[in-house]
């Protein structure tokens, strides 16, 4: 009887099993890699807040400010990739980390859907869920197909809970597809005078041409507060939507409302590629502003970033009334200066000047710069008649520490009429003894 040889045998099994394991390894680590993939999809939003850890760091990040004696901005140690904060009431940075690098923006993007279906949509609208945003992955509200929901609680399921089948859903309802809607978004962009940001998605999951920079959120945001409904919606904690006639509750996934003094709104927001972003409104006394951390490793680092530029902007710096530091440093220059303009060829001697207005009246300066302020200004003194009102006649430049804050005109507050020959006659008969 001929023997079957044990080595033949055992290497098939033995290959047989290799190939099976590898089979199986390989299997797993598609698993594992889907699972992270979906999870990096912002999700990071449904994430439970646990408000006495937050508690805990908005400690932390007070103490690290006093303790370091944080006055100037390079002892603001961020480990963000990005930081930014913007005063409200002058439209200008007060400090900034690659502020004005484009970047990836994640859910942050649905500040700017909001303000589309704001601007162009009845809030009582009903919307019938389709499809495509019922498949919609990351964070999501919970949408199914034909599901009927109004606009008005879409929208609390974009902002709170970060729900991505709703930003698909309104940017159907509202551009007819999510490519109608993104050329929506980028008109709006355009309007608004932001040129470094480019809109693909309501959503914000990653795309190569969807993009935005920390200073220009910052005026989407400040854009979107001035919107009622919007600055009711992100300053909601909580609230309860209705989805086919039944009740549910979301709760807001901005970790800083109702844990730091102030805070009153905007946005969180994570993908892989944006890293975790958090746009934050706060005010305290007359200094409104907005933070914009982008691009932290983890959830704990860009809270306690944000935490760091709004304890470092309130440590800082003031709110002055800079229209009327400008009128009284004008009335004291005029008072000098408007009787020693000469008017050639004019029907009348002496011209009334006035000065133009900055577009805001307040700003927010560092405690330490208060004193520093200064006004330059620099005027013509002769002059050719006619003259017409509010012509410019010259300028004045604020400067603070140095830095021009900005230029405004000088001009005329009255018309002056060139001369004629009658003019001329009669001046010299008065002259006759």
């Amino acid at each position: 009887m001929k023997k079957i040889k044990p080595y033949k045998l055992n290497t098939k099994f033995y290959g047989l099993k290799t190939k099976l394991y590898k089979l199986t390894i390989l299997l797993i680590i598609i698993i594992f890699v889907m699972q992270i993939n979906m999870s990096y999809a912002d999700i990071e939003d449904e994430e439970t807040i646990n408000e006495t850890e937050i508690q805990n760091e908005v400690i932390q990040a007070q103490n690290e400010i006093v303790q370091t004696s944080a006055t100037a901005e390079s002892d603001l140690k961020l480990n963000a990739r990005i930081g930014l904060i913007y005063d409200r009431n002058s439209k200008t940075i007060l400090y900034e980390k690659n502020g004005k690098k484009q970047v990836p923006m994640a859910s942050t993007t649905k500040i700017m859907t909001s303000i589309v279906v704001l601007e162009n949509a009845n809030l009582s609208d009903v919307v019938t869920i389709d499809k495509k945003a019922a498949g919609t992955g990351g964070s999501r509200l919970g949408l199914k197909t034909n599901d009927k929901i109004t606009v008005h609680d879409l929208l609390y399921g974009l902002m709170l809970k970060s729900g991505n089948d709703a930003a698909v859903a309104l940017a159907i309802h509202v551009g007819g597809s999510v490519e109608g809607f993104s050329k929506l978004m980028n008109q709006k962009a355009k309007e608004m005078g932001l040129v470094n940001s480019h809109f693909v998605t309501p959503h914000g999951l990653d795309e190569k041409e969807h993009y935005t920079t920390a200073y220009e959120l910052a005026c989407m945001a400040d854009y979107a507060l001035k919107i009622p409904k919007f600055k009711e919606i992100v300053g909601s904690k909580s609230y309860n939507i209705t989805i086919n006639g039944a009740s549910r509750i979301i709760s807001n996934t901005n970790e800083l409302l109702g844990n730091l003094d102030g805070v009153y709104g905007v946005k969180t927001g994570f993908t892989n590629g944006a890293g975790r972003c958090l746009v934050t409104a706060c005010k305290r006394g007359n200094l409104d502003i907005i933070t914009v951390v982008l691009g932290a490793d983890t959830k704990k680092i860009r809270t306690t970033d944000s935490i760091k530029l709004i304890e470092y902007a309130y440590k800082n710096y003031e709110v002055v009334n800079i229209e009327e530091i400008i009128q009284k440093e004008f009335e004291r220059w005029k008072n000098l200066s408007e009787k020693r303009i000469y008017i050639n060829k004019g029907k009348e001697s002496q011209i009334h000047l006035e000065i133009s207005k900055l577009p805001y009246d307040k700003i927010a300066i560092k405690k330490s710069e208060k004193d520093s302020i200064s006004i330059e200004f620099n005027c013509l003194y002769y002059l050719e008649a006619p003259i017409s009102k509010k012509q410019i006649i010259g300028s004045a430049k604020i400067q603070i520490n140095g830095q021009i804050l900005g230029t405004i005109n000088i001009i005329s507050g009255n018309s002056i009429e060139k001369k004629e020959v009658l003019d001329y006659i009669l001046e010299f008969l008065r002259l006759l003894p």
